[in-house]
């Protein structure tokens, strides 16, 4: 089969009109039709954010990797674009992988990963990754320039190009696999065309993971942030619950020197579903992060409707106090609330109470008074799947979801403070909740899968009482 820019929004247009809205997102980013994975290329140009994705525009299952498209004035209000990338050359033929996008003067600049098979690909030693590079003036039609930066000898997994600047010099680091070590690798250019290798910037030691996805490096309270996302992490205990993770780690870098870490792995997002991660920088100076929200090898009951996949919300990262990295929505998603909805409740003992019978696209507003909770368990539910509620044994914020008929249930959780009152802002779509906790200490995210008429939002205490010093809900226009 050709694939071509051309034929893919053929086919995204017939496809639309046949689309499933049951769960289509109402205020996140998903592809037109077919599939979604990581994002790309997150970046500021000309007035505009740009958002590209991994798409699979033929059907609703991962395939040969094209850039999906869309931009944006206020990281909420998303306007698709045509496909970006097909792969339609020699060095991309079997997928336009993930990777970056760098304003150059007056030019947008795509740095990608060329997937391809030298032969039969079932076979790995068939597998060549190479870094490639695709320039706008418009940013909306580029021009493909080829290869910048070659498979290295002896290796086969070697992919997400992350590129950013310092001074006049243009770094790049890419994920790698060396026999069964996850690293990331390092380069330098002055022209983003002619690339140098600068050796290797981190990689794992035992049990941290056999390749390093997605990486991204940059500072925060100036700390270097070095974020990824491994593949092959064992679970330990409450850690590391899904197939793949996504973290980072802190330390110490300057050009020309090693960078040396500053404590462990830390994962960023403990729901079911957050990947992949990438960075970028707003005009006025902020870092924001953009995730795939969904996991690889789990199931994705909205193939049937013609569509799988999503994008997180933006989110605000931050360094605490302790060098802890936090994530808060964007200020720019506040720009979304219509309606207040106060619920007036103080307490809730060994009841139920429905707050609201039908909800759709919301941020809800919770403010626990842990101290002065006797009960063993108190939260929210929505629906017949889904329940955000404090575990006072294990004193733990838990999420769980019971989707049985999808093959979708599970708990994640983290942990809490005893005694400290908690502060919870969820975000509802069509099929998805976000759960930040104590405005940027920790976050929650996953996919939920709600009948069209389940989707009431009730309180409840079990074991005794809870109180609340503040509850509500905002619509989301």
């Amino acid at each position: 089969m050709m694939y071509t820019i051309s034929n893919a929004e053929q086919e995204l247009q017939a496809k639309r009109e046949a689309l499933n809205v049951r769960w289509y997102p109402r205020y996140h980013l998903a592809a037109r039709a077919g599939w979604m994975n990581d994002p790309n290329g997150l970046v500021w140009f000309d007035g505009w954010y740009h958002a590209f994705y991994q798409h699979h525009p033929y059907s609703t299952e991962w395939g040969p990797m094209h850039w999906g498209h869309a931009r944006s004035k206020d990281l909420v209000h998303w306007e698709h674009l045509p496909v970006a990338l097909a792969p339609e050359g020699p060095e991309d033929k079997d997928g336009c992988f993930s990777g970056s996008a760098v304003v150059n003067g007056d030019t947008l600049a795509l740095i990608y990963t060329g997937h391809k098979f030298h032969g039969d690909p079932g076979d790995e030693a068939n597998l060549y990754q190479v870094q490639c590079l695709a320039t706008s003036r418009d940013g909306i039609h580029f021009e493909r320039q080829g290869i910048v930066v070659e498979t290295p000898a002896g290796m086969h997994h070697f992919r997400d190009p992350k590129v950013w600047r310092e001074g006049d010099v243009w770094y790049m680091i890419v994920g790698a696999r060396d026999g069964d070590t996850g690293q990331v690798r390092l380069y330098r250019s002055a022209d983003l065309r002619q690339w140098h290798d600068a050796g290797v910037l981190d990689e794992a030691e035992k049990e941290m993971g056999y390749m390093w996805e997605c990486p991204d490096f940059f500072t925060l309270n100036g700390k270097r942030v070095l974020m990824f996302s491994p593949q092959g992490l064992a679970a330990n205990g409450y850690q590391n619950r899904n197939l793949f993770q996504s973290g980072y780690l802190l330390g110490e870098w300057q050009p020309g020197q090693a960078f040396v870490r500053e404590g462990g792995f830390v994962e960023m997002d403990h729901g079911h579903d957050f990947y992949a991660p990438q960075s970028f920088l707003t005009p006025d100076g902020r870092r924001i992060v953009i995730g795939w929200l969904d996991m690889w090898e789990s199931p994705l009951p909205e193939k049937q409707d013609g569509w799988a996949g999503m994008l997180s919300l933006p989110r605000e990262l931050s360094l605490s106090a302790d060098n802890r990295l936090q994530m808060r929505p964007a200020k720019e998603v506040e720009g979304m609330r219509g309606a207040w909805f106060p619920w007036p409740v103080t307490t809730v003992k060994n009841q139920q109470i429905v707050m609201m019978e039908n909800g759709g696209a919301l941020e809800v507003i919770l403010h626990w008074d842990c101290a002065n909770s006797s009960a063993e368990q108190y939260g929210l539910r929505f629906g017949d799947g889904l329940r955000v509620y404090v575990d006072a044994q294990m004193q733990r914020l838990v999420l769980e979801r019971h989707y049985p008929q999808f093959g979708l249930c599970g708990m994640r959780s983290v942990p809490l403070t005893e005694g400290k009152a908690l502060t919870l802002r969820l975000f509802f779509d069509s099929s998805s909740v976000e759960v930040f906790v104590n405005d940027g200490e920790a976050c929650l995210s996953s996919r939920i899968y709600p009948d069209a008429d389940r989707r009431d939002l009730a309180l409840f205490a079990w074991s005794g009482s809870a109180v609340l010093t503040e509850a509500g809900a905002w619509q989301l226009e």
